[in-house]
């Protein structure tokens, strides 16, 4: 029994279906990496910060210099598949491609197993479990800025609800302070975090560059010729540029103006959704004189022949998303890791990837909604497989549209959230 299906030339509509067992197995493969993507990415961030607690962490110069370096280390892994990884796919085949990642994990795995040099925090309690025995305790009647959640943690009768060493009878209707105050934290962002959600479907369209790549000039000089694929590299130096200009030119700008010189977390935020938006408006642009150039020199029918349009014109649109990732996730980590407790450290690390995660749905939703009423009546769809004939242009005005109202709607969340706790804490030294 073979794990694949027979070889198939490429856009060939004969070619044969795989097998139940054959896609089983490329979707366990594919489960599997994610699962173990999963349990990497929702835990580095936080077991990263644990290695700094002996330090002096609570410097907010050196938090927000892990956070970026963090990003910057993990975009230039990224950068690495794009350009390193791509190349030997493109020239010796998949399974040397696939091959090369599976040596990197295992090397990984290796350092991995030097846990004793690592500081590892043990966890006192579920915080979960905290959570729901929040959410249990009978709250029906809320009230401004969440004080209905006080309730839980209300001693009603000292000797029925506490036991001789102080401690609740019951945990389930009677919780403790910090948990009440964990779920409270994490309700506030909320709201701040769905911003970020929704700012990352722009991010998750990464298929339609590849395929107005794949039309375009893609040669540097007359011999050498960028892989479609490794255009996203100009969104990851793009990143790593955001990173070092912020984390090394703005200390030096406060050195030298003799007072701090920073953007809060929430405005960078906010400067990553502008971003987005603009990236979307400069990918809409260029697919519009993309697709024109096209039917003009007569490919309407030919969505793999090469226009005269330098495939370079692509990068813009690839720095402004690498700017509006940079600002934003990197701002996300830090906000979450500012505003939640010491406790909640492994939540605040996973909320920037589940996000992103929701957001690939959601743009699934978006794609196949846009799709379904594009081609209503008989139309060719937007998003049709032959790029001529599409209007990726269109669908990209869309995602433009949705950045627009994520940017009011970031105000209106921004606003109601209030001061960030750091600047309450300075407000009251003050």
């Amino acid at each position: 029994m073979q794990a694949r299906p027979p070889p198939c030339e490429q856009f060939n509509h004969s070619c044969s279906s795989p097998t139940i067992f054959q896609f089983m197995y490329l979707c366990t493969a594919f489960g599997l990496i994610s699962v173990g993507a999963g349990g990497i990415r929702s835990s580095s961030l936080a077991f990263g910060a644990d290695q700094l607690e002996k330090g002096d962490f609570k410097s907010s110069g050196l938090k927000e210099s892990y956070f970026s370096w963090y990003y910057a280390s993990y975009m230039f892994s990224v950068l690495i598949a794009l350009t390193c990884v791509v190349y030997i796919q493109d020239n010796m085949g998949w399974g040397v491609g696939f091959a090369v990642p599976a040596v990197l994990v295992l090397f990984g795995v290796s350092i991995f197993l030097a846990s004793r040099f690592y500081v590892k925090l043990k966890s006192k309690t579920s915080l979960l479990t905290g959570f729901i025995q929040v959410n249990g305790s009978g709250l029906v009647f809320p009230s401004e800025n969440l004080r209905f959640l006080n309730k839980a943690c209300i001693v009603r009768d000292p000797d029925k609800d506490l036991t001789a060493d102080g401690r609740a009878v019951n945990p389930w209707s009677l919780c403790s302070v910090e948990q009440v105050e964990e779920l409270k934290a994490l309700l506030r962002v909320l709201p701040i975090w769905s911003t970020g959600m929704i700012m990352s479907i722009n991010i998750s369209q990464n298929s339609f560059p590849l395929l107005q790549a794949v039309s375009m000039d893609r040669h540097i000089t007359s011999s050498f010729t960028i892989p479609a694929a490794s255009f996203s590299m100009f969104t990851v130096i793009s990143v790593i540029l955001w990173v070092a200009v912020y984390d090394r030119v703005f200390p030096l700008a406060s050195r030298v103006m003799r007072r701090p010189v920073h953007v809060s977390t929430k405005r960078r935020m906010g400067i990553g959704i502008v971003f987005s938006f603009l990236a979307m408006l400069a990918s809409a642009g260029i697919e519009a004189i993309r697709r024109s150039l096209a039917v003009d020199e007569g490919y309407l029918d030919r969505p793999l022949a090469m226009t005269r349009m330098s495939a370079m014109w692509l990068v813009p649109q690839n720095c402004l998303t690498g700017f509006a990732e940079a600002s934003n996730a990197i701002a996300q980590n830090e906000f979450y890791f500012s505003e939640f407790p010491r406790s909640m450290s492994s939540i605040a690390s996973t909320l920037n990837g589940i996000g992103m995660s929701l957001a690939n749905l959601a743009a699934s939703f978006i794609m196949n909604a846009v799709d379904t009423l594009s081609k209503a009546g008989g139309k060719e769809s937007w998003i049709s497989s032959n790029i001529n004939k599409g209007h990726y242009d269109y669908y990209y005005l869309v995602l433009a549209a949705l950045s627009m109202a994520n940017m009011m709607y970031f105000l209106l969340c921004s606003s109601i959230y209030g001061p960030l706790k750091r600047e309450e804490d300075s407000r009251r030294r003050g």
